[in-house]
């Protein structure tokens, strides 16, 4: 059993970021089905989101796609829990404040002020992602 981290009516002490390169207003829904932006972009099962902007950024970062990374202020419509590629395994107590849910969430703003790693951190990152890809370290989705 997985345990929720925050209910859906407890979350107003926090604000919740989504990184990706989607073109994206108020009001839209970031919803779990649609291909994954890492990875082998299969159908993602969940959404995810951060309360930190550093975790943001990297998403934002490694999103695939060829348009400029984003980072939305999102609000949780459902239950979110730990999410397990970043606790559990790799930072335990979940430092990064990292989640994912099975339910939709909303755009309700945009960060644009926000600055990215160095061109070296973000190359060591993506050649520690792409180490990961040939020992066949995928991200967990169950």
């Amino acid at each position: 059993m997985k345990k929720l981290t925050k209910p859906a009516n407890n979350r107003s002490e926090e604000t919740f970021y989504h990184g990706t390169r989607a073109g994206l207003k108020m009001g839209d829904l970031i919803q779990p089905g649609f291909n994954s932006n890492y990875g082998k972009q299969k159908k993602a099962s969940y959404v995810y989101l951060t309360a930190t902007m550093d975790a943001a950024v990297w998403g934002a970062e490694l999103a695939i796609g060829k348009g400029p990374g984003r980072i939305y202020i999102v609000e949780p419509t459902g239950p979110i829990e730990d999410d397990p590629n970043l606790t559990d395994k790799k930072f335990p107590g979940n430092p990064t404040k990292s989640y994912r849910s099975r339910s939709p969430l909303r755009v309700v703003g945009e960060v644009t002020d926000w600055q990215g790693h160095t061109p070296e951190q973000l190359k060591a990152m993506k050649d520690h992602l792409e180490r990961l890809k040939q020992l066949g370290i995928e991200a967990i989705e169950d």
